[in-house]
């Protein structure tokens, strides 16, 4: 498909003028020193990389390199006040504003103010007004990508720079205040998370349990998956669900990122066929103990090798299984190791098989279950309504952004 320039979509007041960004400044890419070369590493120099991008200010790096790693790489150093955009991988697109001199990896894309013909905070802001359609524009290889052709070759909205100030003033001012919306909206979410957790610790604490037994126990099956060969590449539009840990949500399933595969590799990981009422755990990674009972919705299914599945006996409810598994004060059990309190990066299955689990009445049970769903359904209510005003809140932001570049802010 065509690519549709800005300058064809809209016209601009009197005074602004359409400008290439290559025109406006020099734009160059970062590198990376060689790995196996100590001399290259752990010296005074800051290396960002495309990951550590944020949309905002950037003052920190999680990397340095050395005087000689920079002269012997293509790393560059950018100065204070450089424009950062990510031009491939997960992060495209992703925008910062140097706060600090650094270098970058080949993954970033510096845009250099050195011919003084715009606001850097200006064209940050216009650019994050088009992230949509630079990620759009983006895809059409093996991976997202942005080329510093694509970039210098952007049409820029440009008025004066008094003008420029005016609007970068404005959207600063009406921005903070947004943002400051959205945060409380996130901390009334974070609350009523903290909520749910202490009613879950409550409850199981006060639950009366006389004996605990092995999970292996209460459960036919315990078990991972694969990744069919190939890896992403592998994966189908359609066709047979491949759940991974992204999908797999203390508070449900999501469908966000969902893969699939065809049939013949889904007989390769008949091992792992998901049933209804399957509850799936996280067993590596950040989001390891992270758990949900399967939606239906996305059956047949296979799981991948960073989520088990646990499927129970006759007799227990996963409902109950799955509240006590995510009450933090069990998570956390299965979350730190019982010597020295070190996080553990992966739950392997003979840790799941001797994971302690309470034995209670079928009738006890279901009074948990009814009270916990009765308490998570209000609770995520709350949310739900909290979610959709930082969503309006958003689009709020997205509507200036795009008023700001048409001159009607």
């Amino acid at each position: 498909m065509e690519k549709i320039s800005m300058s064809e979509l809209y016209e601009l007041p009197n005074g602004w003028e359409w400008k290439k960004l290559g025109s406006l400044s020099t734009t160059t890419s970062g590198g990376t020193p060689k790995r196996n070369e100590k001399s290259y590493w752990n010296g005074n120099i800051g290396w960002l990389k495309s990951g550590e991008l944020n949309d905002g200010y950037i003052d920190k790096v999680e990397e340095l390199i050395t005087e000689e790693g920079l002269k012997k790489s293509s790393a560059k150093l950018f100065p204070k006040g450089t424009l950062l955009i990510a031009m491939y991988g997960a992060t495209v697109g992703k925008l910062g504003i140097l706060d600090i001199e650094t270098t970058t990896n080949q993954a970033i894309c510096g845009i250099l103010n050195d011919k003084k013909m715009f606001i850097t905070k200006y064209m940050f802001y216009f650019l994050k007004s088009i992230k949509e359609k630079m990620l759009i524009d983006s895809f059409g290889g093996a991976q997202p990508n942005l080329s510093q052709t694509y970039i210098k070759d952007i049409d820029i909205p440009l008025p004066p720079l008094s003008e420029q100030q005016r609007i970068v003033s404005k959207l600063d001012l009406l921005f903070e205040k947004i943002d400051k919306a959205i945060a409380l909206h996130q901390k009334n979410i974070d609350e009523a998370n903290v909520f749910m957790g202490s009613v879950l610790n409550d409850v199981f604490g006060e639950l009366k349990i006389n004996k605990t037994i092995p999970l292996k126990d209460i459960t036919t099956k315990i078990g991972s998956g694969a990744t069919p060969s190939g890896g992403q590449k592998a994966y189908k539009t359609e066709g047979i669900s491949l759940i991974r840990s992204m999908n797999v949500h203390d508070n449900g399933f999501r469908i966000k990122g969902l893969a699939f595969i065809d049939g013949e590799q889904a007989k390769k990981l008949d091992n792992v066929t998901i049933e209804e009422n399957d509850i799936l755990l996280n067993i590596t990674g950040a989001s390891v103990a992270r758990c949900c009972i399967v939606d239906k919705d996305y059956l047949p299914a296979r799981v991948n090798q960073h989520v088990s599945i646990l499927r129970l006996k006759d007799g227990m409810i996963p409902s109950f299984l799955h509240y006590y598994l995510i009450s933090p004060s069990i998570k956390s059990d299965l979350l730190f190791s019982s010597s020295g309190g070190a996080t553990r990066e992966a739950i392997t299955k003979s840790m799941l098989e001797e994971f302690q689990v309470p034995v209670v009445s079928l009738s006890i049970q279901q009074k948990t279950v009814k009270y916990l769903n009765e308490i998570s359904q209000k609770i995520e209510k709350v949310k739900s309504v909290q979610k959709e005003k930082m969503a309006n809140l958003k689009a709020l932001k997205a509507s200036i952004l795009d008023s700001a570049f048409r001159g009607a802010l």
